[in-house]
């Protein structure tokens, strides 16, 4: 669909993107060029949260009736991310053809099913490319370790840490895994984590990038150079301050426009940054590269593929008037991120560390260690990420 009818399908289906449209003083006539999308502000993904819950459940941005969704989602923030009835709505198949992946393969997913999107976006695309899919999800290692072994796994999506932790731990189990392909994402990829999993036998280990909201947004071909721009999205590289497209190789805010017609996802800013290059990739793609991930605008922080706000700590805590002071820390370790809650907090009885564990769990989606410290200064940041990557 030409950017001109779906900015006048939305603007005539969804509400809310009308009222973005009118604030900022535009008409559906004054969008017709990638260039006219520039008019439009960028709207952030923080800002989705607070434009959802004005007007629940999708801010007004939904252009269909609900019983024309196959699934809806809720990531983090709340976000509630809607599905289209499309086949591989989330387009990741084009990554995964890229990949290697085909109808020879069984796949092990190991992205979570339950109200997060990304298990069901990639069982989408394995089944647009014909996989076998064994939807694992996360945890319960053993028995996806023998399932692997048993049915003959050969291929992989999910975490990175989340592979090489079961290739280690079916070695312990003394059981050989015959997995030969990956396709990894929700964290980054160092060359040293990429290097381990070749030496398990994993030949082939990609990488892609997405978000929950927008699904495939690029992916590494053969030349592991940057991550190729797959059809039907539209992905700008954008200043943080003025939201304006910048040239190829300058670094700024990756913002993305879809062409589906469900949900007015239009110039939505994924607060990652990277930068484009244009330059021909000798694969053949002739598709724009994202050149890999450059860090944050805001202060949220990304771990173990979920996205951790400072805001979300703080409401947490609000509910331990015990604790005097508080730092979340996040670090790596054997290629597997952790967070440690450095509390203050003296005379508070040994039960509170389970429950600031309980609460993370399900605040965070994540598990943390509790560490008590007898000071913190003053003006220590909520949340601090001492990760290095190589």
């Amino acid at each position: 669909m030409e950017i001109a009818q779906l900015i006048r399908h939305f603007y005539q289906r969804a509400p809310g993107f009308a009222r973005r449209l009118e604030a900022a003083g535009l008409s559906p006539e004054d969008i017709r060029t990638e260039a006219d999308l520039a008019k439009i502000p960028v709207l952030r993904k923080e800002s989705l949260v607070e434009v959802q819950a004005q007007d629940p459940p999708f801010g007004g941005l939904l252009a269909v009736p609900l019983n024309h969704l196959k699934r809806i989602f809720q990531s983090p923030g709340p976000i509630y991310d809607p599905e289209g009835l499309a086949p591989d709505y989330w387009r990741w198949a084009e990554a995964l053809r890229a990949a290697g992946f085909g109808p020879e393969d069984v796949v092990l997913n190991a992205f979570a099913y339950h109200l997060t999107p990304a298990g069901a976006m990639f069982e989408e695309g394995l089944r647009a490319v014909g996989c076998t899919i064994i939807p694992g999800g996360v945890g319960q290692q053993e028995l996806q370790i023998r399932a692997m072994h048993d049915l003959g796994v050969t291929g992989y999506v999910g975490l990175p840490s989340y592979l090489l932790a079961l290739l280690k731990r079916a070695r312990e189990m003394g059981l050989t895994l015959q997995v030969r392909k990956a396709f990894v994402t929700a964290e980054p990829l160092p060359p040293s984590l990429r290097q381990e999993l070749h030496e398990y036998g994993v030949e082939v280990v990609r990488q892609g990038y997405g978000t929950a909201e927008c699904g495939n947004l690029g992916y590494e071909c053969e030349y592991e150079d940057g991550w190729h721009i797959p059809e039907g999205v539209l992905v700008q590289i954008c200043d943080i301050n003025t939201g304006q497209p910048l040239p190829p190789g300058q670094v700024g805010e990756i913002v993305v426009t879809l062409f589906q017609r469900e949900y007015a996802l239009i110039r939505f800013g994924t607060g990652d940054l990277s930068m484009l290059n244009t330059e021909p990739c000798p694969c053949g793609r002739s598709s724009p590269r994202l050149m890999g991930w450059r860090g944050r605008v805001g202060d949220a922080v990304k771990v173990r593929g979920l996205f951790v706000h400072p805001h979300q700590l703080q409401k947490m805590m609000e509910r331990f008037p015990e604790v005097e002071r508080w730092q979340a820390v996040v670090h790596r370790e054997a290629h597997v991120d952790r967070m440690t809650l450095k509390i203050v907090a003296p005379g508070a009885p040994a039960t509170l560390d389970d429950a600031l564990q309980q609460a993370a769990r399900e605040a965070l989606k994540l598990r943390i260690t509790v560490e008590r410290v007898e000071t913190l200064p003053e003006d220590a940041k909520p949340l601090v990420d001492t990760r290095e990557w190589k």
